[in-house]
C-alpha cells in the first residue's frame, strides 16, 4: 500500500513538472510570449505577409490632376518597367493615367487609373531596383517641429536642397529669388515650362548681354512681369523650388533661350521679332 502511494505521488510530481512545457506546445501559433516565470500579459508579434509590407510613396491618393514628388516617383517606376514613355514631370496627366491603367491591368488589378495603396505597393515591389533618373527635391519632407520651428526647418531644408545642385556659386538669396520668379511667372504652367523659365534666368546670367547674377537678371527694369506686379514676393511652392533645382542640374527645356512671352498677353512688337524656338504651355521661348 505504501509503495502504491509512493507511485501516485511520483506521478503527480512528474505531471506538475511537465506542465509548463505542455503549455508551450498548445500556445497560439505565430505569437511570441513573454517569460513564463513572471505574471505579465503575453506579447503577441504578428507575422506580416510580404505583400503587406509598408506602403510605397506617401499616403495620398494619386489621380489625374495630382502633382509633386509622389507623381515623380510614380512616373519613374512606371518608366522603369516600360509602361510609361512620357516626360517625368511630376504632373499626373492623361499619359500617366494610361500607363497606370496598363500596369494595373497587367498585374491583375482594377484598371481605373487611380493610384491607391495597393497599386503603390504592387509597383514598389515590382521596381525595387529603380532609382531616379533626374535629381529630385522631396515634397514629402516632414518638419522636425511645430509652429515657427517647423517652418524654419522646412525653409532650411528647401535652401539645402537648392544649394545641393548649385554649381554656379550662386548665393542663397539668388536661389530663393529664382524660385519666387518661377512661381510668380509660371505657376499653373506645365512643370517643363517652369523649369524652362528657371533655365532662361540662368541662360541670361551666363550671357554677357545681361547682369551676371539671378537677382540682377530678375530685377532688371522691365524684364519680368512678376516684378512689375509684385508677384515676385509671393511665397513659392515646392514645385517652383524643384523647377529651379532641375535647371541648376542642367535641364534646359527652352533649348538655350534667353526670352519667353505669352502670346495672349504680350504687348511688345519687338518680342515677336525674336527667333522662336519652342512653345511650352502658354509661353513661347525665343532667342
Amino acid at each position: 500500500m505504501t509503495k502504491h502511494k509512493q507511485w501516485i505521488f511520483a506521478a503527480l510530481t512528474l505531471a506538475l513538472a511537465a506542465a509548463p512545457f505542455t503549455a508551450i506546445l498548445i500556445k497560439e501559433p505565430g505569437a511570441v510570449y513573454a517569460n513564463q516565470n513572471n505574471h505579465t500579459s503575453p506579447t503577441t508579434v504578428s507575422t506580416v505577409p510580404e505583400e503587406e509590407a509598408l506602403p510605397a510613396f506617401g499616403t495620398t491618393l494619386l489621380k489625374v490632376g495630382s502633382s509633386g514628388q509622389d507623381v515623380y516617383e510614380l512616373q519613374g517606376r512606371l518608366k522603369h518597367l516600360g509602361f510609361y514613355a512620357g516626360a517625368i514631370d511630376s504632373q499626373f496627366g492623361a499619359k500617366t493615367k494610361n500607363a497606370v491603367t496598363w500596369f494595373q491591368w497587367k498585374f491583375g488589378m482594377k484598371a481605373d487609373g487611380v493610384v491607391g495603396a495597393k497599386t503603390k505597393l504592387k509597383l514598389y515591389n515590382a521596381t525595387k531596383a529603380w532609382k531616379p533618373t533626374e535629381p529630385s527635391t522631396s515634397t514629402a519632407k516632414k518638419n522636425g517641429g511645430k509652429g515657427n520651428a517647423g517652418a524654419s526647418n522646412a525653409a532650411n531644408t528647401n535652401t539645402a536642397e537648392l544649394s545641393s545642385g548649385n554649381t554656379m556659386g550662386l548665393s542663397e538669396n539668388d536661389l530663393k529669388i529664382m524660385a519666387n520668379a518661377v512661381y510668380g511667372e509660371s505657376r499653373g504652367e506645365p512643370f517643363e515650362g517652369q523649369v524652362a523659365v528657371a533655365a532662361v534666368i540662368l541662360n541670361r546670367v551666363k550671357s554677357p548681354s545681361f547682369p551676371n547674377t539671378p537677382s540682377g537678371v530678375i530685377f532688371q527694369p522691365g524684364a519680368f512681369t512678376a516684378v512689375a506686379d509684385g508677384q515676385i514676393y509671393l511665397e513659392p511652392n515646392e514645385q517652383a523650388r524643384k523647377a529651379v533645382q532641375q535647371a541648376l542640374n542642367g535641364w534646359d527645356p527652352s533649348g538655350g533661350c534667353i526670352y519667353y512671352f505669352n502670346p495672349k498677353t504680350a504687348t511688345s512688337k519687338w518680342i515677336w521679332s525674336r527667333p522662336q524656338v519652342k512653345t511650352i504651355g502658354q509661353h513661347i521661348f525665343c532667342m
